[in-house]
């Protein structure tokens, strides 16, 4: 009897033990099978890619990416078997590039008085085809400075969850400006009482601004030191902003952790954006030798919109244009490309940024011609709008060159843009975060 009850005790052991291994069996394949699989592996091949970080054209390229991530550059680098290869040929392989100064939801067709019967819900909506055509264009990243309505807030989160294809965006929402000012709208009569979203007069109620763009979603601060070109009834050389309120704005947001683009044409306003620690001066046309010197000293980086003067004397009256905007412009362009060559020589950080939406969407590389007949060589134009740029928008640790463990944004086009700066407008290949979103064959 004892035996026969050892026995029974014996088996319910034996099934108990297995039992429990098939248990834990059973619990590592469905751990397993929560795994993520391991990210897919391509291997990009071409003729060369460009080292912006060192400044040079390396033959040939050779980059793995597995996921969204570069995982090596170089140019014998041992190919994966599992890998997809994709071999471009005689191309150039380059960063992602990006534009520092962009109006994602601002239409160029729409010009003054056609432009107040745009909603901030159909300018965000405009945005999402604008945005379409940038990351087509080759810009994987963009500064987005100024939207009434957070139209830019709402474009990025759809581009981030997935649903809108486009760049990566950092945005700014309202740009904060003066009662009557370029950030205002000046189109209206007294009788129909209305102010732009970002007006702020005063330092307090300009650091309230700050806060209140960024509770609604701002990457940055976007802020009208002085008067501008497409707006009614003041100069572009005018201060606007007082010193006061640029201190207040950037200490504010520099608090909160945000960078200040600050919109300054005139001479006096760039300097004392200098002065109250403003970190990129977007414009920068009437620069003078002592603003120069104090961007220099500063290590803030100006951001030049060298290319659109052509667009608007071309075609800045059919879309609606002032007469006197076009006027302005007329006054201030050739002015803004001689002060960038000065700029350009003297050594200061010059990040690549062109104002698109006041000229039509994807058209954003034409501006490297001007950056080359205005004193920059090929490479340091392209480094303007990939390793520099990424610098101006604190983006450096992720993207702005193809270095292991950045981003996979890459780009490649036909040739060798350092020496044919031109090939730019012609991207044929756009990867953005490891996924092949252009491949013109």
């Amino acid at each position: 009897m004892f035996k026969s009850f050892s026995r029974t005790i014996s088996a319910y052991q034996n099934a108990l033990l297995v039992s429990i291994a098939l248990s834990f069996i059973q619990s590592s394949f469905v751990y397993a099978a929560s795994i993520d699989p391991m990210p897919p592996t391509v291997t990009l091949k071409a003729a060369r890619y460009i080292d912006v970080d060192n400044g040079r054209v390396v033959s040939p390229a050779v980059i793995v990416v597995r996921g969204d991530i570069i995982q090596s550059v170089g140019t014998n680098t041992a190919l994966v078997p599992s890998a997809q290869v994709i071999d471009l040929g005689g191309v150039t392989l380059m960063p992602g590039l990006i534009d520092a100064h962009t109006h994602l939801t601002s239409n160029p067709k729409l010009g003054a008085y056609e432009s107040l019967g745009v909603s901030a819900t159909r300018a965000a909506l405009y945005g999402v085809s604008a945005a379409s055509k940038t990351l087509q264009a080759g810009f994987t990243t963009v500064r987005n400075v100024g939207a009434n309505g957070y139209g830019d807030v709402a474009l990025r989160d759809a581009i981030n969850a997935g649903e809108v294809i486009g760049p990566r965006m950092l945005v700014s929402g309202p740009a904060l400006g003066i009662t009557g000012g370029h950030c205002d709208e000046n189109l209206l009569a007294a009788d129909i009482p209305y102010k732009a979203d970002g007006v702020a007069d005063g330092p307090w109620a300009a650091r309230l601004k700050v806060r209140e763009n960024i509770k609604y979603g701002a990457d940055v601060i976007k802020i009208c030191a002085t008067g501008g070109v497409l707006s009614k009834g003041d100069q572009p050389g005018a201060q606007q902003y007082t010193y006061e309120e640029m201190q207040s704005i950037a200490d504010e947001a520099h608090k909160l952790g945000r960078r200040v683009a600050a919109h300054a044409h005139g001479a006096a306003g760039i300097k004392d954006a200098l002065r109250a620690g403003i970190d990129t001066i977007e414009h920068a046309s009437l620069i003078d030798a002592d603003g120069i010197k104090l961007a220099k000293e500063k290590g803030a980086w100006l951001v030049m919109d060298i290319y659109d003067d052509d667009f608007i004397l071309a075609e800045g009256a059919s879309v609606g244009m002032l007469p006197e905007s076009i006027e302005k412009e007329r006054k201030l362009g050739q002015t803004q490309r001689d002060n960038f060559r000065r700029a350009v020589t003297a050594g200061v950080k010059m990040a690549f940024g062109t104002d698109a939406g006041v000229y039509p969407h994807g058209d954003n590389a034409k501006q490297f011609h001007y950056m080359v007949e205005y004193g920059m060589t090929p490479i340091q134009a392209i480094q303007s709008a990939t390793a520099v740029a990424a610098q101006a928008l604190g983006v450096e640790s992720s993207r702005g060159s193809l270095t292991q463990g950045k981003l996979a944004d890459i780009i490649a086009v036909d040739g060798n843009p350092a020496d044919d700066i031109s090939l730019l407008t012609n991207v044929i290949f756009v990867m953005k975060g490891g996924v092949v979103v252009k491949y013109s064959h």
